[in-house]
């Protein structure tokens, strides 16, 4: 008897041990060396998981164009400033005050002090210029990649920021050769996100598979064309987020993630179709949520390919696109009309610019008129996934074939994967390409500079993809940066967007309302107008 009560004792121990290790608080490492606190390996871990379409192609900020990178990375990771959640007025993020000099070239910023990155190394002054260095020097060591979005923004490197040094542990100094007003607005980039610079050295070209930031949720693990997962980081400067985990899983086609939520495998269905759209607004057990029109969708013509770099046939090919019932057989109208490159919300939107009308025998005499009387056959590249810009964009692309068909213009179409489609656009590989751009922020040089200038279609990092050459239009975006004059830098856009609707680089095809679906159980959730959300606030609920 007194042996049967010493193992029944044995095994009461052996069990209450085992239950009090699965929902015992540590510290767990992940697999990069990050320590993200007390975590419980337990079935009441919470987990919310997002549904896309594709995955992240770099977990790496500076080296990120793709916003599917960029919604992951905004949990992670965190910016010296940001904007609050209408996109209207900055706010402090790693730094608490700035300001900037009356000639508008040095400016001076405070840092937030007591923030340890998620390896338990210190945020100071010092990381802050490490970053810089690393963005801004071609021959830093730490240079590794393209830093597309440096190049676009900042003109070359290091262009025009001339140096970045710290007054103290907590006070950073940057420079500028020359007034540039957005700067701020573009430090709001997730792209200008500060990472540990001891994990940068640690693993130098690997350190796209392991970032290490500040923010709300660390990386726990990346497979790639599945799901990234993230966990919450409790030694977060701020609020510890509501949920255990983030994991964001791609599924490609909307009609899946629409199944999963309406199962509960998921709680956020990203990026909806219209017809998706449709489907998910009769269910009751769900919550349906459209993003402003902060974007724009338009068809790329490479402007150094014949005969595309033909004014009178880039013309010609807008006026046999009806965007009107492209927006309605396309879009399901969850769209609207876009007749220049920034929606009609930004500042220096030209309300007096013309919509170019439909009009086949306009579209047929300019074809003559440029040497094309019997038209010419063109290839259209489009990606297989869906985007913000393009729920459809198979179905985008086969709307405008059949428009060109009617005036003698043969579309071969052709897909690609998202990762090797922007290779091909980028290198200029295309004749015409379905492309956008989601704002970064409410300043219209995010778009214009980023769309237009001559020093964004550089071939392998271009985002001009029209590669349309404008020295004028160069030269407007110019005075737009340098003066802090809003109402001259309105009239100056105006005037850009003028001259650009003549030349007709690419044609704007249309501003979207993204929409994003989630269960009810999910609380807190509200979409940011960039598209880019971060989920420290978001719970589950059940």
């Amino acid at each position: 008897m007194k042996k049967q009560y010493k193992i029944i004792t044995m095994l009461f121990i052996v069990i209450c041990s085992f239950i009090t290790v699965l929902n015992y608080s540590s510290k767990i490492k992940t697999k990069n060396g990050s320590v993200f606190g007390s975590f419980h390996r337990s079935d009441t871990v919470k987990r919310l998981v997002v549904g896309r379409s594709s995955d992240a192609i770099t977990l790496d900020p500076s080296n990120m164009t793709d916003i599917d990178s960029i919604k992951v990375t905004a949990n992670i990771f965190e910016t010296l400033v940001k904007y609050e959640r209408e996109g209207k007025e900055i706010k402090p993020g790693l730094a608490v005050d700035w300001k900037c000099s009356e000639d508008g070239l040095t400016w001076v910023f405070k840092l937030r002090q007591g923030v340890k990155f998620h390896d338990e190394t210190d945020f100071n002054a010092q990381s802050v210029v490490f970053n810089f260095q690393r963005w801004m020097d071609i021959n830093n060591p730490y240079h590794k990649g393209q830093f597309s979005y440096w190049n676009y923004v900042f003109g070359g490197f290091p262009g025009f920021v001339k140096s970045v040094v710290a007054l103290s542990d907590y006070t950073v100094e940057i420079k500028l050769s020359k007034p540039y007003a957005p700067f701020l607005s573009t430090l709001t980039m997730p792209i200008f996100s500060i990472e540990s610079p001891e994990a940068i050295k640690k693993y130098g070209t690997e350190v796209y598979k392991h970032p290490v930031g500040t923010g709300p949720f660390c990386f726990k693990s990346w497979n790639p064309n599945d799901n990234i997962l993230l966990v919450r980081n409790n030694g977060y400067w701020y609020t510890n987020a509501k949920v255990d985990e983030v994991e964001f899983k791609v599924i490609p086609l909307g009609k899946d993630r629409l199944d999963q939520l309406k199962k509960g495998t998921i709680h956020i269905a990203d990026n909806l179709s219209p017809d998706d759209t449709l489907t998910a607004e009769r269910d009751g057990k769900l919550q349906l949520f459209l993003r402003p029109c902060f974007n724009v969708g338009y068809m790329a013509m490479n402007n150094e390919k014949t005969p595309f770099n033909n004014r009178q046939v880039r013309t010609a090919i807008s006026y046999a696109i009806n965007k009107d019932e492209l927006i309605k057989e396309a879009f399901d109208n969850i769209a609207k009309p876009a007749k220049t490159f920034i929606p009609p919300m930004f500042p220096g939107y030209n309300e007096s610019i013309e919509p170019i009308e439909y009009n086949i025998e306009k579209s047929i005499e300019l074809l003559k008129e440029a040497g094309y009387p019997q038209g010419f056959k063109t290839t259209l590249e489009v990606m297989e996934c869906s985007r913000n810009y393009f729920p459809r964009p198979l179905q985008v692309a086969q709307y405008i074939k059949e428009s060109l068909k009617k005036v003698n213009i043969e579309v071969n179409i052709k897909t690609y994967s998202w990762d090797e489609y922007l290779k091909r656009i980028r290198n200029g590989e295309h004749e015409l390409a379905l492309i956008g751009w989601t704002g970064d922020n409410i300043d219209p040089d995010n778009f214009l500079n980023t769309l237009l200038s001559s020093d964004n279609a550089k071939l392998g990092i271009a985002s001009n993809y029209s590669f349309y050459k404008n020295k004028e239009i160069d030269t407007l975006l110019t005075q737009a940066r340098e003066t802090n004059d809003m109402v001259f830098r309105k009239n100056l856009y105006k005037k850009l967007l003028g001259i650009v609707n003549y030349d007709m680089p690419a044609i704007p095809l249309a501003h979207t309302m993204p929409v994003v679906a989630t269960s009810l159980y999910v609380e807190g959730y509200s979409p940011y107008i960039t598209g880019v959300e971060s989920l420290e606030s978001v719970d589950i609920k059940q």
